[in-house]
This record gives structure tokens, sequence and C-alpha cells, in this order.
């Protein structure tokens, strides 16, 4: 692991936007710089970090994991669903084919936890009947593992607003998605978090909750944006969850919801002024980004591949017109007709 000194020192440099012209049109994202290339997009991993709906400040290296960690996570999922990745030209940089997005993210949750007011173990513990339209049984202690995954879809909210918290039936109901194409997306969400946490318990992580993004390809349900990562995924090391059960203390959060339980801490629930995150919170956040990366991959993350934004540049040149030698190949269309 990657000492905490050299992660402070790194905030020095970080990689937080790129201006890669003859790329495409630059469409502005909160955390990714994104490329219009007409049929397919450029998403360029930034270091930038987001917690309650806005960017809070930067964690060293975080867009080199995140942008490689999802690549290899569509490798493990390939013969779950179709993804949009082409190619990963670049540590921070992934290729992908243009999809029509779905207008609603999918949250799975294998358990009961959560910081925040809209958390499900927040609503489930002041007494809230049925909270996204979920039966839950009486009992459950926070970070107990549920009797099953549930989902609590929410819908992709305008930049400066928070999303809506739906049911399932509440998404069919209001028409953001058919009925028949929300029981093809509940089915494969399901079926991509029960890989994730096989990979994950092997790793002797625990895959506690996550958010996956679908869109359509020719018709064809189609995973995209990033998987499984610290961002979109909260994990915890199997023996401290263990432990936390005990009573002996929280679970080792190893994402983002490091940061979400700090800036808790100083009273910060999304509105005003940001506190100011020190250095050392940062590369602590930092250490435990490469940390997941590190566990599921079995490989030692290496900083000295972080390219600055000329060599982006220089490696991006290579697709001009389609995939160049050396680069991933785009992961095969899974056969889905033994999943019917």
């Amino acid at each position: 692991m990657i000492d905490l000194q050299t992660l402070i020192d790194a905030q020095a440099a970080p990689l937080l936007r790129t201006d890669l012209q003859g790329q495409g049109r630059r469409i502005e994202g909160k955390v990714r710089d994104v490329y219009d290339r007409g049929d397919t997009l450029l998403l360029v991993s930034t270091d930038r970090v987001s917690a309650f709906d806005r960017v809070l400040g930067a964690i060293p290296f975080r867009g080199q994991v995140l942008n490689q960690l999802s690549a290899w996570w569509f490798e493990q999922t390939a013969d779950v669903v179709a993804n949009h990745l082409l190619a990963v030209p670049d540590p921070n940089v992934t290729l992908a084919r243009k999809a029509h997005a779905l207008p609603v993210e999918v949250v799975v949750r294998g358990y009961i936890t959560g910081v925040t007011d809209t958390s499900l173990w927040t609503l489930y513990a002041a007494g809230e009947p049925a909270p996204y339209g979920l039966t839950l049984p009486a009992g459950l202690c926070r970070n107990a593992r549920l009797p099953q995954p549930v989902i609590t879809p929410t819908t992709k909210a305008a930049p400066g607003e928070h999303d809506a918290r739906l049911s399932e039936a509440e998404v069919v109901g209001q028409g953001h998605v058919s009925a028949a194409r929300w029981a093809e997306v509940r089915e494969v969400a399901l079926r991509l978090f029960a890989r994730g946490s096989e990979r994950a318990a092997a790793a002797g992580l625990v895959l506690v909750d996550t958010k996956y993004e679908f869109g359509v390809i020719d018709g064809q349900l189609t995973l995209i944006d990033e998987v499984h990562t610290p961002d979109s995924s909260r994990y915890w090391t199997a023996d401290s969850h263990a432990r936390s059960l005990r009573g002996e203390g929280e679970p080792e959060g190893y994402s983002k919801e490091f940061l979400r339980e700090w800036l808790r801490d100083q009273g910060f629930k999304g509105e005003g002024a940001v506190p100011v995150m020190p250095p050392a919170l940062l590369a602590q956040a930092a250490q435990r980004y490469i940390g997941v990366y590190e566990h599921l991959t079995g490989r030692p993350f290496d900083p000295a591949r972080q390219p600055a934004g000329r060599r982006i540049a220089d490696t991006l040149a290579k697709v001009a017109d389609g995939l160049s030698d050396g680069l991933s190949e785009p992961s095969p269309t899974p056969d889905r007709s033994s999943h019917a």
C-alpha cells in the first residue's frame, strides 16, 4: 500500500480537468470530463470527488483507480450483461459506445446501513413503515445483512438538485421505464450484485450496496458509466464488519462514505459552505480507494502510471479512427439465452 506521505505530496498536482482538443465536443460532468465523438464517448476520470450531490475536493489518483477498476469489473461481468466499454487507451480514459441512458439509477442494497437522513437505516430506525416502498422484517440492527438484496431506484437529477428516490412501483407507474424493461433491469441488477458480492467476498471485502446505470444500444440493455468502484459502491472489510456486529466499533469503510462520515461529524449535511478537508484526510481516502483496487484485482497500484494532461492527449491521438494496437478489446456481447 502506498504510504500516506506519498499521497499527501501527490495532492500538489491533482488531475482536475482536461482539455483535449480534437477529441470531440466537451460535455461538462461532475467528476469526469466527457467528450462526445458522435457514436462514441471519451470518458476521462479526474481526481474530483463528490458527495451530497456536490463536488467537494480531489482525492489523489482517484481517477486512475476508478477508471481501471471499472474496466476490470466490466470484464468480470461481461457474461451477465453487455457494457459500453470499447478500450482503455490511457490509465484515466475509457473509450465507450454511446448509449441511450435510462432515466433511473438502480441502487441495490445487501445491508441496512447509512449515515444520511435518507439512508435506509435512518428511515427504518425512525419507524418508517415501508421505506422506499420496501417491506422489511422487524428487529434488524444497523449494518446487518438483509434477508435478500433490495432495490431502491433514483432518478438522475439535474445539476444542483438531489436525486428523487422512488419505489420500484413508482418507476413503472410514473412512466420512467416500461414494466417489461424494468423487469429486465431488475433481474440483471440483482445478478450483477451477486457477482460483485462473490468477487468481493473472495477478496476479504463486503459489497454493501451499489449503484448501476443502464442504457440501451440497438434495443439491448447495456451497462454504462462505471461499476463496483469506491465511488459507485460501498465496501467494508469483512473482518471489521464481523466485529461491528459484535458491538466492537464501526465497519472499516472502503469507499467515499469515509468522507461523508467525516463531513457528517463536522455538521455538514450538504447545504452551506463545505468544510475544508485536510490533506491527510484526502490521503486516507486515497488509501481506501487504492485498497479496494488492490484487494479486488490482486494487482499492486502503481502511481507512476498517473499521466499528465499532455500524456493523455498524446495517447488519445491513437484512437482517432478506431481502436489501435495494444488497446483493450471490447467486451463480448453475452449469450443471454441461458439466462431467460
